[in-house]
């Protein structure tokens, strides 16, 4: 069983790989903002040429590059010069000082070397005057990985499992910010500094062919200290978690009886973790955990690691694809555990916020602890949203 799983990994990280790949041959894993000057090489020389005045164009085209820029959350403030040819020396360098989409320094446009130079409206994360104390901040430095399916977020995952027997599993939570001592996100820029989380959810499982029985429900509850920086993602965090036996599922197999072997599965948990986005649309994540207190056949260790892959920056109303993968190990299967694959369609506001429609597969032991040791393999779709 567990080389089974190896090369059911193998294979599918090979896909996460190819569907990377095709994205950055597209242009949809990298800074669209060098190439958004294209359109207006043509005018600019034709401009340059007739001896008329450059400056009306280079404000166009630098408001231009504020708006791709305050759209692409990828961009560092080095990456996000643009260059324009002039075939004849430009003018005097000039200065727009408008306020820019995000606080720091104004928008520069100057000439040198026949090239018009515009500078990122983007903050300098580096820049001290940006780091402040903010009070419950509306987005997130650290995210729930997306086919993780114990993190704390709102969704439902609808499933047949291989026994046949249909299943709703439900996830009621989510995670929110409390205090950050750094900068702000929204508008597609990813927020950094160091911030105070809390995290909570309840996960009940609804038995679709026995009248939406409740069979089992899981709490999680937890504390998470998050420092973000660059494309770069730390964690350290606390959480309770544990698992309850449904009245009306204990009803259906004995009553008491059932309730005296119901699995007093819980563990309080110290979890270490670190993320990185190599390319803006991808997201790398490793944790390992180490419970202090366990109970119900739980034991000390376990790990997770996964991807997350989709276009970055706020979508339109007509969405992008997503592709994501995780795998759960954990002490109390020999570092056996889950496989858990998601992919479909996700829609991104101005923040944080992301909301996902798609197909569901999951492989291995119960994500319900109450059923720990019971071997699952579930297919179906879902809707999860995170904030």
């Amino acid at each position: 069983m567990n080389l089974r799983w190896a090369k059911t990994i193998g294979r599918l990280l090979l896909t996460a790989t190819w569907i990377g790949a095709w994205l950055v041959g597209h242009g949809v894993a990298q800074s669209t903002l060098s190439s958004s000057w294209t359109p207006y090489r043509e005018s600019i020389r034709s401009v340059a040429a007739s001896g008329e005045s450059v400056a009306p164009l280079v404000e166009e085209e630098l408001a231009r590059a504020r708006e791709t820029a305050r759209r692409d959350m990828g961009v560092s403030p080095a990456q996000a010069v643009c260059e324009v040819p002039c075939e004849v020396p430009c003018e005097a360098p000039a200065t727009i000082n408008a306020a820019p989409i995000f606080a720091g320094q104004p928008v520069m446009a100057s000439s040198g070397n026949g090239y018009v130079m515009a500078t990122s409206p983007y903050v300098d994360a580096g820049n001290p005057a940006q780091w402040k104390w903010r009070i419950l901040p509306a987005d997130v430095v650290w995210s729930s990985y997306w086919a993780s399916v114990h993190e704390p977020r709102l969704g439902f995952a609808a499933f047949y499992e291989q026994a046949g027997t249909g299943f709703l599993d439900v996830t009621l939570g989510g995670r929110a910010s409390l205090l950050r001592y750094g900068t702000e996100g929204g508008n597609g820029q990813r927020p950094v500094g160091w911030e105070l989380q809390i995290e909570g959810a309840g996960m009940p499982r609804l038995n679709l062919d026995n009248n939406w029985d409740v069979d089992a429900t899981d709490f999680r509850a937890g504390v998470p200290l998050i420092y973000g920086r660059d494309n770069w993602q730390w964690k350290l965090a606390y959480y309770h978690l544990s698992s309850h036996m449904g009245d009306e599922y204990a009803i259906r197999n004995g009553g008491a009886a059932a309730l005296a072997q119901r699995i007093n599965y819980s563990r309080d948990t110290i979890v270490t973790a670190i993320s990185v986005y190599p390319l803006p649309a991808w997201r790398w994540y490793a944790e390992a955990g180490w419970a202090f207190h366990t109970d119900g056949g739980s034991q000390p260790f376990e790990f997770q690691f996964g991807l997350d892959l989709a276009k970055p920056g706020p979508t339109t109303a007509l969405g992008t694809p997503f592709f994501a993968i995780n795998g759960h190990l954990r002490e109390e299967q020999n570092f056996g555990g889950n496989l858990a694959v998601q992919a479909g369609w996700l829609w991104r506001g101005p923040q944080t916020k992301v909301l996902r429609m798609g197909v569901h597969y999951f492989n291995g032991k119960s994500n319900q602890y109450e059923f720990f040791d019971q071997f699952e393999q579930q297919i179906g779709g879902g809707l999860w949203y995170d904030f």
